[in-house]
């Protein structure tokens, strides 16, 4: 299909319902009649009538108004491209079991039916060439697809590496960086340091002589970041990663959006992006974490980074846990929640470690 025919949602016809934009359908096209009201035979009110809708049945219509062959072809003048009609797996009836797991996705027939994107072929450079709107987009990305192997982002295989992470290196990777930040701030609250780049080896030798207070205020600190993380594990999911009403409808925004989340949600089952590779979380912590050191004295900035790192651990671990795991009982009732999140309603509950600040902010996901 040229770049040229776009696929659109029903959602976006519906928009264009006015003597301003006029937009209808017919047999899975979509047409742009603005153009042509003041031309209609029969008036532009018949047209506007049906503005934003689909008008197979009615041009048949023969107490309406019968249409000949050649109307149809100019109709054809007017065509700017096709109704994107995709399966929908997400329902409001839908429930969690302990030992969910979907059936694997017939991925020639899921292409051939939705046109949006082949999961036998590296998405990336489909997701930036793209020829669906931001509307058909978000409909087709929030209906969850499954494979049995990881999916290809890019084509090469140095590229495609780093889109992938095992697990078990976010705490090999980030849990030594919140312990050795822990141990500045409590070396900090006791007494002055040398600055990291100065200095990064800590004086572990005098551990033992560190004082009650600089264990209590480190640990003040450290949980005031533990609580700090879930209001941004809330705040990034629901604003960052869902940031749906205000993407702006471009190739581009809408690979930044895939890149981030939206694969996510399109492929939920997918081991290998279920918690984020170091280079992502560096990335989105690195302003955070300035602003603390802006805001707050050393000592009190590693401590509450060291809890909310400490956090950001236990919550990827949690994530990857709650989509392919057994369980304990309150992640066994997590799991069904943000489960829930991918099958039921993904524009309600983003916490994954805790439902506390959807409670907070009305957010709360019925299972």
């Amino acid at each position: 299909m040229s770049k040229r025919i776009k696929i659109y949602a029903s959602e976006d016809v519906a928009t264009h319902a006015s003597a301003q934009s006029c937009w209808i359908t017919r047999a899975g096209k979509v047409y742009d009649v603005t153009g042509f009201l003041q031309d209609h035979p029969g008036g532009d009110e018949l047209i506007l009538q049906y503005a934003g809708k689909d008008v197979d049945e009615v041009m048949k219509d023969v107490n309406e108004h019968e249409h000949s062959d050649a109307a149809y072809d100019m109709l054809e003048e007017y065509v700017i491209g096709r109704l994107g009609t995709g399966e929908a797996t997400v329902s409001d009836d839908w429930e969690a079991t302990d030992d969910f797991h979907p059936d694997d996705t017939d991925t020639a027939r899921d292409f051939e039916k939705n046109q949006f994107l082949d999961l036998r072929k590296p998405l990336l450079a489909q997701m930036w060439e793209a020829n669906f709107s931001k509307a058909y987009y978000l409909q087709q990305v929030h209906q969850p697809r499954h494979l049995a192997t990881s999916a290809r982002l890019f084509g090469p295989d140095i590229l495609e590496m780093f889109t992938r992470t095992v697990w078990y290196v976010v705490p090999l990777f980030w849990g030594p960086i919140a312990t050795y930040l822990f141990l500045r701030s409590l070396f900090q609250f006791t007494g002055p340091l040398p600055d990291f780049w100065t200095e990064p080896l800590l004086p572990l030798a005098y551990l033992p002589q560190i004082p009650l207070s600089s264990y209590l205020k480190a640990g003040a600190c450290f949980l005031t970041g533990n609580i700090i993380w879930t209001l941004l594990e809330y705040t990034l999911h629901r604003f960052l990663f869902h940031i749906d009403d205000w993407l702006p409808d471009n190739p581009a925004f809408l690979t930044l959006h895939f890149l981030m989340h939206g694969v996510h949600h399109y492929l939920p089952m997918d081991r290998l992006r279920l918690v984020m590779p170091p280079l992502l979380f560096y990335t989105l912590q690195t302003p955070f974490t300035k602003l603390a050191h802006v805001l707050f004295p050393a000592a009190v900035a590693n401590g509450i980074i060291a809890g909310a790192f400490t956090f950001y651990v236990l919550y990827d671990c949690m994530h990857y846990a709650l989509h392919h795991t057994k369980l304990p009982e309150y992640m066994r009732e997590m799991k069904k929640y943000h489960l829930a999140h991918h099958y039921k309603n993904f524009e309600l509950g983003f916490g994954v470690t805790s439902k506390i600040w959807d409670i907070v902010f009305n957010t709360y996901l019925t299972t």
